[in-house]
């Protein structure tokens, strides 16, 4: 039997994805393990590796096009059999399954044969499309091989199909009415943007946010800062091994300060409070169009050169949409520095699962009195936005000072 290749589910929210680009053509033979095509999602790009050695043959997608999660892309033929156009067999949770996987998150599959009743096959997606709008299987036609139903035949059965994707959608008339015809553009809402929109307008519809702010000194910090970057050691061309930001004491601070508040290292859940063992931070970076929060695991345990090498690799992968699910996914907090664009101080939005985030403002010379007297000192005011449900606020107050201890007394973070 010839292999099914399909596309696969490479992020939790994804229900649709593109091939941004093949890398092999029809007819061609490939090898297990090599990739044969590119995926892209809202969030990343990632290879996708063939399932198994032979023939590819079949191919029905095209590049740049949105396909339901566990559509078939391809089929691939061993030696001797015939390329036709077939349903893909039944695939069972088996070590030996022959759907294509995409690491870490594994694609949806169709696991169930065919059923006694005589339903139809149906794609996973479909089928829970179908559930949620009450419609049974039979009623509906499929597209798929061999009448396998797929996702849009569900849609374009209760006749609400999708806009086509260079179409805009138009925009709400009681708004675009206030405005005079001509003075304005439209500008299309990329996925990226939209699943941000959905994000935070839940986050602030069910997360009670409540912050606490306090100001920073930075003069130590400063001072240790530059000395462990004038003792980097340099490569051949001269250059230093590393170049510590703000940010970087900044990440390590706040996995310590949680260390050290393990109360306030959790996550609320209807079944329980999860209580995080590892200080597993999310950084805000952002790319053209909307934002990344990429994840320096176990932050508490990384010297402040390797969190800072880390995260200039996975800035530098966000804002090429290089990033795997499992360098995005989860964490149990996150910091947003504004700092570097001037912003002295804000409040940001908590990124559910998380409990807590940091909203870190620029360092900004301030007269403060410091050692019995007045002088200019450099100061950074930081704003925690905490979820009550899971952090009172006593317990983020606790983590705050506890984080400022560590940027006051950077010597700490060194131990």
């Amino acid at each position: 039997m010839p292999i099914e290749v399909i596309l696969p589910r490479v992020d939790m929210d994804m229900a649709t994805g593109k091939i941004s680009k093949w890398y092999v053509t029809e007819g061609a033979t490939v090898a297990k393990g090599a990739p044969i095509f590119e995926i892209e999602t809202d969030k990343a790009a990632m290879e996708v590796e063939s399932p198994g050695s032979g023939v590819i043959r079949n191919i029905s997608a095209s590049e740049g096009v949105d396909i339901p999660v566990g559509t078939p892309v391809a089929f691939i033929y061993g030696e001797g059999e015939t390329a036709q156009t077939l349903a893909p067999a039944p695939v069972k949770l088996a070590p030996a399954a022959q759907s294509i996987q995409a690491a870490p998150v594994a694609p949806v599959i169709d696991t169930t044969p065919m059923p006694q009743s005589g339903l139809p096959r149906a794609t996973p997606l479909a089928r829970r499309l179908a559930r949620e709008r009450g419609l049974k299987l039979p009623e509906i036609a499929g597209s798929g091989p061999r009448g396998r139903i797929q996702a849009e035949d569900v849609k374009n059965f209760r006749a609400v199909p999708p806009p086509p994707q260079a179409e805009l959608r138009p925009a709400a008339p009681e708004v675009t009415s206030l405005y005079q015809s001509g003075s304005y553009d439209i500008e299309p809402i990329s996925g990226m943007r939209r699943i941000i929109a959905e994000r935070l307008v839940q986050s602030k519809q069910t997360v009670p946010h409540f912050y606490l702010s306090l100001t920073c000194d930075l003069g130590e910090l400063l001072h240790i800062r530059e000395k462990l970057n004038d003792s980097a050691p340099r490569n051949s061309d001269k250059q230093p091994a590393w170049k510590l930001s703000i940010n970087d004491f900044v990440i390590k601070a706040l996995a310590l300060a949680l260390q050290r508040v393990p109360n306030a290292n959790v996550t609320w859940t209807d079944a329980g409070i999860l209580k995080h063992r590892a200080s597993d931070v999310g950084v805000a970076v952002a790319v053209e169009g909307g934002l990344f929060t990429p994840v320096i695991r176990a932050a508490e345990t990384k010297s402040l050169s390797v969190i800072s090498l880390e995260m200039k690799e996975l800035a530098a992968r966000a804002r090429a949409r290089r990033l795997t699910p499992s360098e995005y996914q989860g964490g149990t907090t996150a910091v947003s520095n504004l700092g570097m664009y001037g912003i002295e101080e804000f409040a940001a939005i908590i990124n559910p699962p998380h409990a807590t985030i940091l909203a870190v403002g620029a360092g900004i010379e301030r007269p403060a009195k410091y050692e019995g007297r007045i002088e200019l000192r450099t100061q950074m005011t930081c704003t925690l936005s905490c979820d009550h449900r899971a952090v009172d606020g006593a317990l983020g107050a606790e983590l705050l000072a506890a984080f400022r201890t560590f940027i006051e007394e950077p010597a700490l973070m060194l131990a």
